[in-house]
């Protein structure tokens, strides 16, 4: 499962690293950046395959078009890759709304003995990578409006991450980004890019536990800390 990053870069690093521009009136209305504590529900950057010149502000768990209610996107904010094509949340949006998520670093907690340690990952050949997603947008019943969120699609860990989690987000390689978003693409061709990231290009740091709250959002959150396991360790929300 990934259910905390970071993207704490600004919006000029972040549209020059995708070509792509942001919306002022949605950074203005939604002020997500830098955020050095990425949650579920949070508003986040993305760029869809239906919009590839733009850089959307989404909000993370995916709520389907035929929801009931938005409260469904807590519990979707991961979609297995492996299901993919059988879920019905899913399926269709593999076919035809598939978008790239930038992050610049994300969270996975470590369990050593009776406490569960937070770790910072990051890509060491890049500063801003992607995790491969999908999104849809949901109306909302009572008043009308369209809310657009996405989902991180996560896969079996590669040798580093194996080493804290049994999961690990579809970080994509950058040449297949835009291949990501090509929706000539048939759904089974489009996974074939979902690969595990090199191990040899990541590096995984062991952080504050002040991480272990949502509501903390610092810079302190991204520097290393002493290996010492720290007490006083706290839930993730």
């Amino acid at each position: 499962m990934c259910g905390r990053s970071s993207l704490t870069k600004v919006e000029k690093e972040i549209e020059q690293r995708f070509n792509a521009t942001f919306y002022s009136e949605e950074l203005e209305r939604y002020n997500p950046l830098p955020n050095y504590n990425v949650a579920p529900t949070h508003m986040h950057p993305v760029i869809t395959s239906q919009d590839q010149q733009h850089i959307h502000l989404f909000r993370w768990g995916l709520i389907p078009f035929w929801a009931k209610d938005k409260n469904i996107g807590s519990k979707m904010i991961n979609a297995r890759m492996e299901t993919l094509m059988e879920k019905p949340a899913f399926k269709g949006g593999l076919k035809s709304k598939r978008c790239i998520v930038p992050f610049d670093g994300f969270y996975e907690w470590k369990r050593i003995g009776k406490f569960k340690v937070p770790f910072r990952i990051v890509t060491t050949d890049q500063d801003i990578f992607t995790v491969a997603g999908i999104w849809d947008s949901w109306k909302d019943p009572f008043d009308g409006e369209h809310l657009y969120s996405f989902t991180l699609i996560t896969m079996e860990p590669n040798k580093l991450m194996e080493t804290i989690h049994d999961r690990m987000p579809a970080i994509l390689l950058k040449e297949n980004e835009k291949l990501w978003l090509d929706e000539t693409l048939s759904p089974k061709e489009s996974l074939q890019l979902l690969i595990p990231y090199p191990s040899e290009y990541m590096e995984a740091y062991q952080v504050s536990t002040m991480v272990n709250n949502v509501k903390e959002n610092n810079p302190s959150l991204i520097l290393p800390v002493s290996s010492q396991i720290q007490e006083g360790q706290s839930t993730l929300f």
